[in-house]
């Protein structure tokens, strides 16, 4: 039987990373899951028996470092699953520094910073990396410029990522799901100023499926991007 896998998530609270977390806990992995205050830390540990905590505000990637060294950090990392995001629609011509900045706080800058802090532990097992991007990272529409710009920088920090760790035995994988049926798919909708039906959009387990995928792969290969889109 092989050994338990350790994983590291992100945006476990709803939608992709919630779908993640419950079959990487019912298959008897080990998971720890970011949250962004000790009273949501507290929702986690009920909602998902089981697994562990962690208390990391994402809107603060300069405190992450400071957050982490306070707590007790799993002795080994298998993955690191960066599903987490926020999303502000807006023209450039009225976006805020503001909204830009909060954008690419938690969008970018934190998944950078969560990933070179547990980067030696993951040369270590030759773990996975995995970004959970969005269609958006590969095509920018109007309205979109600050979460696009967001998920473009963190394609491009994949695959930095994923050239300088290769020899390292470090995977890299970018995920870009099409619209899904989450929280964040209803704000948007609101935001858009359209009537929201999830069912016409993917279902967050289908993409957690795709991501188990990536990172069940025999070691002798690696997916590097994968794009999910809407079947319906």
């Amino acid at each position: 039987m092989a050994p338990m896998a350790t994983h590291l998530i992100t945006g476990a609270g709803s939608g992709i990373g919630e779908a993640v977390a419950r079959r990487l806990l019912d298959r008897g992995d080990e998971v720890h899951l970011f949250a962004r205050d000790a009273g949501r830390a507290r929702e986690l540990a009920a909602a998902f028996p089981g697994a562990h905590t962690l208390v990391a505000d994402l809107a603060n990637p300069d405190r992450l470092s400071w957050a982490l060294d306070k707590q007790s950090l799993p002795d080994r990392v298998d993955t690191l699953l960066h599903i987490a995001g926020v999303v502000d629609l807006g023209d450039v011509g009225e976006l805020t520094p503001k909204t830009w900045n909060a954008t690419l706080a938690a969008n970018l800058v934190s998944p950078a910073e969560l990933t070179r802090l547990f980067l030696p532990q993951l040369r270590v097992t030759k773990g996975h990396v995995v970004f959970v991007n969005s269609g958006a990272g590969l095509h920018a529409h109007a309205g979109w410029s600050a979460y696009a710009a967001s998920k473009h920088g963190l394609k491009a920090l994949a695959d930095s990522l994923r050239a300088e760790e290769h020899a390292a035995g470090v995977r890299v994988t970018s995920v870009y799901p099409g619209r899904t049926a989450t929280p964040m798919q209803a704000k948007v909708h609101q935001q858009e100023g359209k009537e929201y039906d999830p069912s016409q959009w993917i279902d967050p387990a289908s993409v957690a499926s795709t991501i188990l995928l990536a990172i069940d792969l025999p070691r002798d290969a690696e997916i590097n991007d994968l794009s999910v889109r809407p079947g319906r």
